[in-house]
């Protein structure tokens, strides 16, 4: 009993040691042999280290030192600090590691620039999203950027945004603007790939559709779809009547078929399909402790 207590903390520690392991992969494989700078403090490190030859791994380390320890006083003490502390020195150290053994490719798999920054995006991206999902952090920017949003209020993006684009226009000036360039086209590229990974590509669309066929349209996405549908109440804003909304959530590849099915039922309905990061509970992936 007391294992499967445990077992929710210790799936999380594993995802977080993991994603820092593929995190410092993607930066010794492709980005740092391609000279492109990765974001927050780890770019910082890189453009250290091409000046003055000091560890990458070490200068990480140090970075985030100070945003570690105001990580602990204002995001959550205990819980954030050990999970940030470890996809920090993982990191850190597989970085700095990587170079003392001669059988991993020290200078990258390819010359092309622009495939480096596509997978080293990719691999970085799949680190990031590990981290996230078990409830870590890996330091350095994510850090700032949760700390100015909770007690200055500035979203996590602007945060973001700022703090890569100093990087990325510091690397311009060490490492060419080429590189910059391709430097924040990976630097996009992972963040969609760490969201991806962090959500498990799990988005669903979801359906408003008003129709005075109400029970026919409801009863064919149940029958046919076996989807739930709810009903809501709403009043037209121009004739000021009631009107019945149904709602309703599908996958991606079911939104045809709804289509067909409200065609079929109701041609005069008015129907919106939006799109959602993620559906839990009946009929999708089950609601459980994140």
């Amino acid at each position: 009993m007391k294992l499967k207590r445990l077992w929710p903390s210790l799936l999380d520690y594993l995802l977080v040691a993991i994603g820092a392991l593929i995190q410092a992969v993607g930066l010794r494989m492709f980005l740092v042999p391609a000279d492109l700078a990765s974001g927050g403090i780890s770019g910082v490190s890189q453009l250290v280290n091409h000046l003055t030859g000091w560890p990458i791994g070490l200068m990480i380390l140090v970075g985030n030192l100070p945003l570690f320890i105001l990580g602990w006083r204002l995001l959550g003490g205990r819980r954030f600090a050990m999970r940030t502390a470890l996809a920090v020195i993982v990191y850190s150290l597989i970085t700095d590691l990587w170079t003392w053994f001669a059988f991993l490719p020290q200078n990258g798999l390819t010359d092309d620039i622009l495939l480096n920054a596509l997978y080293g995006a990719v691999v970085s991206g799949i680190g990031y999203g590990l981290v996230y999902r078990g409830q870590g952090t890996s330091g350095g920017s994510d850090i700032l950027a949760r700390i100015l949003n909770r007690w200055r209020g500035v979203s996590m993006s602007q945060s973001y945004l700022a703090v890569d684009g100093l990087v990325v226009l510091s690397a311009g000036f060490v490492f060419g603007w080429k590189h910059a360039l391709y430097a924040l086209v990976a630097i996009y590229v992972s963040g969609l790939v760490a969201e991806t990974t962090m959500e498990g590509g799990r988005s669903v669309r979801t359906a408003l559709i008003i129709t005075a066929q109400v029970k026919g349209v409801s009863r064919q996405i149940m029958d046919n779809m076996e989807r739930g549908v709810t009903l809501l109440q709403g009043t037209g804003g121009y004739t000021g009547q009631d009107r019945a909304v149904l709602y309703c959530v599908v996958t991606r590849s079911e939104v045809a078929q709804l289509k067909a099915i409200v065609h079929e039922a109701d041609p005069l309905a008015f129907m919106v399909i939006g799109a959602a990061h993620e559906a839990l509970g009946e009929g999708f992936q089950p609601l459980e402790r994140p």
